[in-house]
């Protein structure tokens, strides 16, 4: 009996032993979510991903039954915080609500001889919420009054006219550099730290013009302050009538900003799998629903399979691009 309680006794202690040396990641995966979760927003506030990030993250916390706090970690284009969840600890208690720049600034350190803060390989998508075509924007008083005369200025004063972004390779650059490489103008360009910072520059007469989501500006538009001239969609906008595409003007360009949800790439499928479910429920919210589609952006889901597919393509026709806009000084 005595020797049967023993072997008990170090079987027991065996057990507990080997529980302790498993990743704390294992061992929590069946009470997660224990405790806040943090959604990183790697641009200042008042940009896309914030506007789709806050709502985002308040009907996932009603579904995971915790809070999912919003930080914004602005910096470098938005890749400060998109590496700081690619390197965080890989147990679902930090996510990043990012943008479609996250394909571009690992080529982007690629093409300017840098090492890059991430790789798009550290990062597993969970959702993409939304995919916006970006508008071009002046101030009302701006003399052009339709694309036409905005490329013709822009040609007959080379590097007179400036333009604001996100920072470079972003989501507000790349397309710029898109348009002014097929319409074959000069223009120069002025990054900032997120869409809100690069929209203040425009409205303050800093800038001249800003190519950025719907989201970002519609309010400024509705209010008399903007005006779109085009936009880089395959069809009309729905929350800006009457705009037209740059197809329409005769240059065949799309671009896409979407907004997508990632976890780090050594998550566990238990936890992913968590916040796939709290996501689709998220993207079906109606408070959700109401925030996004009255700042003029739409819920456009995907879920991660079809997400992670759409997600390489875009990354090779961004790599593309990246390399044709080549080093920026």
């Amino acid at each position: 009996m005595y020797r049967f309680a023993a072997r008990l006794g170090f079987l027991s202690a065996a057990g507990a032993a080997l529980i302790a040396t498993l990743p704390a990641t294992v061992v929590a995966q069946d009470n997660w979510p224990a405790k806040p979760i943090t959604m990183v927003v790697p641009f200042p506030p008042g940009g896309v991903a914030d506007t789709v990030g806050r709502p985002v993250a308040q009907a996932m916390a009603r579904e995971l039954k915790q809070s999912v706090i919003v930080e914004n970690k602005a910096g470098a284009g938005g890749a400060i915080g998109m590496a700081a969840v690619a390197k965080a600890q890989p147990d679902g208690y930090t996510v990043l609500m990012s943008l479609a720049s996250m394909t571009t600034i690992p080529e982007a350190d690629k093409v300017n001889g840098k090492t890059s803060l991430f790789q798009l390989s550290q990062l597993k998508p969970i959702a993409r919420f939304t995919a916006d075509p970006v508008v071009l924007v002046v101030r009302s008083e701006a003399p052009w009054k339709n694309l036409k005369e905005f490329v013709a200025d822009m040609k007959s004063k080379p590097g007179k006219y400036s333009f604001a972004s996100s920072g470079n390779y972003g989501t507000m650059h790349v397309p710029m550099e898109m348009l002014k490489s097929n319409a074959d103008f000069r223009m120069l360009h002025v990054p900032y730290t997120g869409a809100g910072p690069a929209l203040i520059a425009l409205l303050s007469g800093q800038v001249d013009a800003v190519a950025t989501g719907p989201a970002s500006v519609l309010q400024q538009i509705k209010s008399g302050k903007l005006k779109a001239l085009a936009h880089w969609g395959e069809g009309p906008l729905a929350s800006l009538p009457g705009v037209p595409t740059l197809k329409q003007a005769g240059y065949p360009l799309e671009y896409a900003q979407w907004a997508g949800l990632f976890v780090p790439a050594g998550t566990p499928d238990a936890v992913v799998e968590k916040l796939r479910a709290a996501a689709h429920k998220a993207a079906d919210d109606p408070a959700v629903n109401t925030a996004i589609n009255g700042s003029g952006s739409s819920i456009m889901y995907m879920d991660a399979p079809e997400f992670q597919t759409y997600l390489n393509a875009d990354a090779k026709k961004m790599a593309e691009v990246v390399q044709r806009i080549g080093k920026v000084e």
